[in-house]
């Protein structure tokens, strides 16, 4: 993607927040928080940031890493508390190890009890060799998904830079494991790290019909990286949403944010705002 080509999807992405432009359909997919964007206050209060952050108007959260420490009890706390604020976690993120057999039945229980659909692996091999990639698609997440379907969860996958990256012009990791994971298995979008790399997010969600079932929706530019709040970056967000409801197969979509010039909640809670004046 050339400056000049960001320079318009910047223009374009501008332009979309003062221009409503979704329709009814759109407006009932829920929008959630990725908790990693107010991690320290989670750290410190995991209880009263889940409160602060459905008091925003979020619908959903999605729970990192840390999570798969939590006890029986302190899961089912946390389950209790969403269904008293009337939010879902619909998804968790997971180290690869989560998705060993010795671990999987852990992160199971965990995610039954607080209501999730999807366990995502968020963090995996660093390879250049598409074979890996298609050794962790057949080893690890389909056998591993294997054991989830019978259970009510489907597994997933989110991208991160590096995904889309390809060697010496062959396939990219991201293209690999979609191509070796069934269709019901999610390929969860990270939309900025796709643009960052230079890549088509639209192209990419039109590639993969009906398996784009969340995205996070963060935002990037050249000049401040991923401290841009959302639809302040590059990324086409119009184009983009609008092919994750008709073709993508959206359910929900997660705002994400690494760090900006606010505190984490007024972060948020920007993003927010903006997102429901883009949507309208």
């Amino acid at each position: 993607m050339s400056v000049t080509r960001r320079t318009f999807l910047g223009a374009a992405a501008a332009a979309a927040t003062t221009v409503p432009f979704v329709s009814a359909q759109n407006k009932k997919i829920p929008v959630g928080l990725e908790l990693y964007s107010v991690r320290s206050a989670l750290a410190a209060d995991p209880m009263g940031t889940v409160k602060k952050v459905a008091a925003m108007g979020y619908q959903v959260v999605e729970f990192f890493s840390p999570y798969y420490k939590w006890t029986p009890e302190q899961a089912k706390d946390m389950r209790k508390l969403l269904d008293d604020l009337g939010i879902q976690c619909r998804s968790t993120h997971n180290d690869l190890a989560n998705f060993k057999p010795e671990n999987l039945q852990k992160a199971i229980d965990l995610n039954k009890t607080i209501g999730a659909t999807y366990m995502v692996m968020a963090s995996s091999i660093r390879s250049t060799n598409p074979d890996d990639w298609k050794k962790l698609a057949l080893e690890t997440l389909v056998p591993a998904l294997d054991v989830l379907r019978p259970v009510g969860l489907r597994g997933g996958y989110h991208n991160h830079q590096y995904e889309f990256v390809s060697t010496n012009g062959g396939p990219r990791p991201v293209e690999v494991l979609a191509a070796n994971t069934p269709r019901d298995f999610m390929m969860q979008f990270d939309v900025g790290t796709c643009v960052e790399m230079g890549a088509d997010p639209v192209a990419w969600i039109n590639a993969n019909p009906g398996r784009i079932n969340s995205l996070h929706l963060k935002d990037w530019n050249k000049e401040r990286g991923y401290k841009v709040l959302f639809a302040e970056g590059v990324v086409p967000w119009k184009e983009v949403l609008t092919a994750a409801t008709k073709t993508g197969g959206a359910e929900y979509f997660l705002i994400e944010q690494e760090g900006s010039d606010y505190s984490e909640f007024e972060t948020a809670q920007r993003c927010l705002d903006t997102f429901h004046k883009l949507m309208g």
